[in-house]
């Protein structure tokens, strides 16, 4: 492509972008690639980035900035012990199919000072809004149950957070925000999402992805058993039977 096609596109997509009244927001993360090695204590994560207005007029002080990190999915279940004859046992249990592994909120306010409950659940802002997707017939509050109690056992293990207020913005223009994925995380792809909201409504949002990936010794040992799935199996059943058979000669009697 010749310099005169280049500067010609160039124009188009600039034309393009201040022909928009709604602010763009041009998003970053300080790690998109996470390593989790052997003695992983976790990673601190900046989100950061920029509101740019087309005409001008409003700026990133004038917006309120909320980022939602989110893990991959998973399915999960989840049960309720209740107390029978005096033990405690499994009552009941439900099945979400797509529960986001890791779950982050951080914002410039507190989100019911933002928008409604609406526009929060669309967007799912925050850990009461999360989509989790159950699997079969179950009762409305019956889900509301367990999805509060997936919610509050992956909140003690560090996995879903909540931060209000947790989003800085400098200059009118700038934001950042800091979040913590501790060393239980699920390797995979992550989402960063940012929004710009106004009066109550989203204008603007863009996405940044993270890759949280083991390495060293345990990315080889995950890498092996991927690639060569049946060699890994019969490898694992060997070194049982080894170990097995170690163990009984070291503990043998005379």
């Amino acid at each position: 492509m010749n310099i005169a096609a280049r500067l010609c596109l160039l124009l188009v997509a600039w034309t393009a972008l201040t022909a928009q009244r709604e602010p763009v927001l041009v998003p970053a993360v300080s790690q998109s690639l996470i390593e989790v090695r052997q003695g992983f204590t976790g990673a601190k994560l900046l989100l950061y980035g920029a509101v740019v207005d087309p005409e001008g007029g409003g700026r990133a002080g004038d917006y309120d900035i909320v980022v939602v990190l989110k893990g991959p999915t998973e399915p999960v279940r989840i049960r309720e012990k209740d107390r029978i004859a005096g033990i405690w046992m499994n009552a009941a249990d439900t099945d979400f199919r797509s529960a986001p592994s890791f779950f982050a909120v951080a914002s410039s306010r507190p989100i019911e000072e933002i928008v409604d409950e609406r526009t929060a659940a669309i967007f799912e802002l925050g850990t009461e809004f999360i989509q989790l997707s159950p699997s079969g017939q179950i009762e409305p509050e019956e889900q509301a149950r367990f999805a509060r109690g997936l919610v509050e056992l992956r909140q003690r293990q560090g996995l879903y957070q909540e931060n209000p207020g947790g989003v800085r913005i400098s200059e009118k223009v700038l934001y950042q925000a800091r979040i913590n994925l501790p060393s239980n995380v699920t390797t995979g792809r992550y989402t960063a999402e940012t929004f710009a909201i106004s009066r109550g409504r989203v204008l603007a949002s863009a996405t940044a992805r993270i890759e949280v990936v083991k390495a060293g010794l345990e990315g080889q040992v995950v890498s092996a058993a991927q690639r060569w799935s049946f060699l890994y199996g019969l490898g694992a059943i060997a070194l049982s039977l080894g170990m097995g058979w170690v163990a009984g000669r070291l503990f043998a009697r005379p």
